[in-house]
């Protein structure tokens, strides 16, 4: 996916806005946008079969571009091909999200390290007002309207580590977005505030070291809600070596389970 469809692309996620009817001729891209978005925002159900025949239909799209853009999408990890013209959209599964969060730790552990400190004041700045915005939202029970501002948080600690990286780490923010719709509104909204706050505050005192241990902590102690969800007897040694190496001690958090 381009930069420019990247960005058109989390737009319509935040925001939860459907795209204009895609028609014959209007690209691949397009298409493929359109059936990802269902997908992250769960409009079309986790673990669901459906037939090529009726996506068709119900997106208004034509069979060839639709054909490629499920390619695309299974090359994604987020549909499977099915017998008889059918797909089926990938499930939410234990194993899925421990790999999204293990590949999330490793990424954003070291691009918030790169970041830091090249934050300036107009970058905390930014932090602050995502922070702010992110509580309006969290009052106003708007988990839609809080997508936005949580997603440019991040992006912010992550930015300075290139393209390539923020592109990778995107993508995964996309994928981990299902769960997070799914199950987020389980977790307690004052405990997720102080650890943004203590994100916040340790990379505006210049500390990259402890920005991403706090990101980690972040990332751990929402993690278990999702697990309990799925799995509660998942086997966490795989995230507890990957915690383990990007921030020494904070596996602890996962100690319970």
């Amino acid at each position: 996916m381009s930069q420019p469809e990247r960005i058109v692309a989390e737009a319509m996620l935040a925001s939860d806005v459907a795209p204009a009817t895609v028609r014959e001729g209007q690209g691949v891209a397009l298409v493929h946008n359109r059936l990802r978005m269902a997908i992250l925002r769960g409009e079309l159900e986790p673990g669901s079969s459906v037939s090529q025949i009726r996506l068709a239909q119900d997106y208004a799209v034509g069979r060839t571009p639709l054909r490629e853009a499920l390619r695309m999408l299974q090359r994604e990890g987020l549909v499977i091909s099915a017998p008889n013209h059918r797909v089926r959209i990938a499930g939410l599964t234990a194993d899925d999200f421990a790999e999204i969060l293990i590949a999330r730790l490793a990424l954003e552990a070291v691009a918030v390290r790169i970041t830091v400190p090249t934050l300036g004041s107009a970058d905390i700045a930014t932090l602050e007002g995502g922070m702010a915005q992110m509580e309006h939202f969290q009052r106003s029970e708007d988990a839609v309207g809080l997508s936005g501002p949580h997603r440019s948080f991040h992006h912010t600690l992550v930015a300075a580590a290139g393209k390539r990286v923020t592109a990778s780490i995107g993508e995964l923010t996309d994928y981990a977005e299902r769960y997070r719709r799914r199950f987020g509104a389980s977790a307690n909204w004052d405990d997720r505030r102080a650890e943004h706050r203590a994100i916040l505050d340790a990379a505006a005192s210049g500390d990259a070291e402890l920005a991403a241990r706090r990101l980690v902590e972040h990332y751990v102690r929402t993690a278990p809600i999702v697990f309990d969800a799925l799995d509660r007897d998942y086997d966490l040694t795989r995230l507890r070596i990957a915690v383990g190496a990007v921030a020494p001690g904070a596996e602890t958090d996962l100690a319970h389970r």
